[in-house]
């Protein structure tokens, strides 16, 4: 598999997952959701429903109906099963998952929450601008997020929701693996040692530092 076969988001998706698990010998079932995070409501929020209410407050400035509207339902790149451990979900972040709605969410979490990546790094790739104003990437997302841009707050606040709500059900924490964590190596030969020493410093990562709370 050379470079060049993997440089299009969704092949660059498919190839980490495909990596993660042959270096973790875990299936992945892909796109797809628990039902609890297709459409978390206050109820499937339980004890998280105030942060999770704060987050979407301090994205639009509108209050988060209890009930997750029908359409704002999704899937998440994947979820891993492993015969001994508890299920984990994976996300590859592309480029478009790191813009300043981001960073938002992430300096919201609270220092207990266990994550399988590093809050820092996230953070910090996620101060600028979105790319895209309109259009695509950054189309209105009614009824949740209705103005323009509203795709760019709906990514960020999903991404939060699979972070924050997986160990209340017995998940292990969300592992997020960035675009820029893996392109240099993604294609070679040595991907697999690659992506086992990444899966080892993110399995280590721990809780969310300080720095990253505001």
């Amino acid at each position: 598999m050379s470079l060049t076969e993997v440089d299009v988001p969704l092949e660059i998706e498919n190839a980490v997952l495909d990596l993660v698990s042959e270096v973790t010998g875990c299936p992945i079932q892909r796109k797809t959701a628990p039902d609890w995070l297709m459409r978390p409501g206050r109820t499937e929020c339980g004890k998280r429903w105030p942060l999770v209410c704060r987050i979407y407050r301090e994205l639009t400035g509108l209050k988060l109906p209890e009930v997750m509207p029908e359409k704002e339902w999704r899937k998440v790149d994947g979820v891993m099963f492993c015969p001994n451990p508890a299920p984990r979900i994976v996300e590859v972040d592309e480029s478009q998952h790191f813009n300043c709605h981001r960073g938002i969410t992430l300096r919201l979490y609270p220092t207990e929450l266990r994550l399988a990546f590093d809050c820092k790094t996230w953070t910090d790739h996620s101060k600028d601008e979105p790319r895209q104003k309109s259009g695509g990437w950054a189309k209105p997302k009614p009824p949740l997020f209705p103005d323009p841009g509203g795709r760019h707050l709906q990514r960020a606040f999903r991404d939060a929701l699979a972070d924050i709500l997986p160990p209340d059900y017995g998940f292990l924490p969300t592992l997020r693996i960035a675009d820029f964590e893996v392109e240099p190596w993604i294609g070679t030969a040595g991907a697999r040692t690659h992506m086992a020493d990444l899966l080892k410093r993110k399995f280590k990562s721990g809780t969310v530092p300080n720095c990253c709370v505001s």
